[in-house]
């Protein structure tokens, strides 16, 4: 076999499938039959057109979320062999194969049968959980209860921490409750949030804010949601332009800002390493979270339903059976 199918953006809202050469892992690398990708929220913009986008976009490209099974060895690969189920950080997963450098692939555990696993969003979750320096007892809102925000609920709740959680849709806060959050507040109205916050927390507001929407105003609603001397954690991916911060607020408050996103390759696997444990000890129900499939030739429709957000939905998934 020299071809594979992968998935092309050829235009705003247009995802062809076709026919390209099956990549060749180089040295210190290797090759991944993709079972299936996630499907981030970061792809949303991407697919929609942005203002430096070119077309047509790589073969594969904005599936960052694979997993599979190692098919091929490129040269001083000695840890991995073909068989192998794994978990891996590369950029082409919206296909049938991958390649990615042997140090970010992780074995899967065979305790999680053929469980599918997106590595990369819940290596993610492990990393901002650890960035946002939780401590027992404190108080913490997450704002956006998606697949992330549920996550770190589970997270925050563990560690002994009380979670105000705050989403647009009833399911979602439901889905929270059931990750451990303590009180849900529906996020409709800005100053409604406030004043229900200063309730719950007698005015002192939250030791932690963490924002996992990545738009203007959740950011906004996230500063006036930290308390003195507390921590804004930036978990959002914020992508579609620049931002407006209260500075004022900042200073006057005395809080540390955190933006979340790793980019150390050895932090990213680490966090992918931490959350294959977390969910093979069962701490993290990912039957809950994975919600919706679609076969590769529907992954336009996978986006569009992680913009729209159907009833139920959490996170959709793209697999190649």
């Amino acid at each position: 076999m020299t071809t594979m199918q992968a998935a092309v953006l050829t235009a705003p809202g247009e995802m062809t499938i076709a026919d390209v050469d099956l990549p060749t892992p180089g040295a210190g690398e290797v090759r991944i039959r993709l079972e299936g990708c996630g499907v981030c929220a970061s792809n949303v913009e991407p697919f929609e057109g942005q203002p430096w986008s070119t077309f047509p976009g790589a073969p594969g490209g904005m599936g960052h979320e694979g997993w599979g099974v190692v098919d091929a060895l490129g040269d001083g690969v000695g840890d991995l062999a073909p068989g192998d189920r794994v978990a891996f950080l590369a950029g082409h997963s919206f296909a049938h194969y991958d390649v990615a450098p042997a140090d970010m692939v992780v074995k899967l555990p065979a305790s999680l049968g053929d469980q599918p696993f997106p590595g990369e969003p819940l290596g993610c979750a492990m990393n901002i959980f650890r960035r946002s320096d939780l401590r027992a007892g404190q108080t913490v809102a997450i704002i956006g209860i998606g697949f992330l925000g549920a996550v770190l609920t589970k997270l925050a709740t563990d560690a002994g921490a009380r979670v105000i959680a705050i989403s647009r849709r009833e399911e979602s806060l439901d889905l929270a409750r059931r990750f451990g959050a303590a009180e849900t507040i529906p996020m409709h109205d800005h100053w409604a949030i406030i004043d229900e916050v200063k309730r719950l927390t007698g005015e002192a507001m939250c030791e932690r804010v963490i924002e996992a929407v990545g738009k203007q105003w959740p950011l906004d609603l996230a500063t006036a949601l930290v308390g003195f001397g507390g921590r804004l954690v930036v978990a959002g991916y914020h992508q579609d332009g620049p931002r407006q911060v209260n500075m004022q607020d900042w200073n006057w408050k005395g809080i540390d800002v955190v933006n979340a996103h790793e980019r150390d390759p050895a932090v990213q696997r680490r966090g992918v390493e931490e959350a294959i444990q977390a969910v093979a000890s069962g701490q993290i129900d990912l039957a809950a979270l994975l919600t919706h499939r679609y076969p590769l030739s529907q992954v336009a429709d996978a986006i569009v339903a992680t913009r729209d957000k159907p009833a139920g939905f959490v996170k959709a998934l793209v697999t190649y059976e």
